[in-house]
């Protein structure tokens, strides 16, 4: 796939995500904040004032008719370009192919962000280290074994969708130190990380620790895998 197609499909897919978004505000800014520009970089390549984004965002202005959302989604993808189309190449995997493999049990993108400690009630789930005032885009919720025995590193990377910002189930574990080691040696980092099936008790102190030394939100939840995506679905 070339650069040019790449670019114009995942140009469809962001403006068309935040168009026929219920909240289109918070929808511009998962993007923004995905691609990692700044308000001030975003309105300077729009000749812009930054509060004028900053109320796009917010709410308070009148949602963008789909031209100032073409325009802005075009801004992004050539600040990405500026930065050497980091983000535009990690993406292109996806784009491509799409990610089908059976270690995955589900994947999901939230079309505007959900609050990481909402997210947690809805799973049972239990904290045991972090901030959970922040904000995800997504989950995955990964067949840990399966994982660690048929993912290259590039397939792993491809566990974060669309956002690194998302978080990452763990299943089938004994102890939860091998899916946070992996973690720790990935140059991609999530927005949290949950070990499915422990009790608290039975979680190594090495991956409580490198939670800590990551700063990434770390719980447990002993809901089965059926219930955790059923409980999510009904979310969506």
């Amino acid at each position: 796939m070339g650069d040019n197609d790449t670019r114009k499909r995942l140009a469809e897919k962001m403006a068309g995500e935040i168009t026929l978004s219920d909240c289109p505000g918070k929808t511009l800014k998962k993007w923004r904040k995905n691609f990692e520009i700044s308000q001030i970089e975003l309105s300077k390549s729009l000749g812009l004032s930054p509060s004028v984004i900053s109320d796009y965002e917010s709410g308070r202005r009148k949602s963008p008719g789909t031209l100032i959302v073409g325009r802005i989604v075009d801004a992004l993808l050539e600040l990405d370009l500026q930065k050497g189309s980091k983000k535009l190449s990690s993406y292109e995997d996806i784009l491509r192919s799409g990610f089908n493999t059976n270690a995955i049990y589900d994947i999901y993108e939230y079309s505007t962000p959900i609050l990481l400690e909402n997210f947690a009630e809805l799973i049972g789930a239990e904290k045991i280290f972090g901030d959970f005032k922040k904000v995800i885009n997504g989950y995955t919720i990964i067949d840990s074994i399966k994982a660690i025995l048929e993912l290259s590193s590039n397939e792993f990377y491809r566990l974060y969708g669309w956002s690194t910002e998302r978080a990452l189930i763990f299943t089938k574990l004994s102890t939860g130190k091998s899916p946070m080691v992996a973690v720790r040696v990935a140059n991609l980092k999530p927005g949290a990380v949950v070990l499915q099936g422990l009790e608290r008790s039975e979680i190594d102190p090495t991956a409580r620790k490198i939670a800590e030394i990551e700063q990434i939100p770390l719980m447990r939840t002993t809901f089965s895998v059926k219930k955790i995506i059923e409980s999510l679905r009904r979310e969506k």
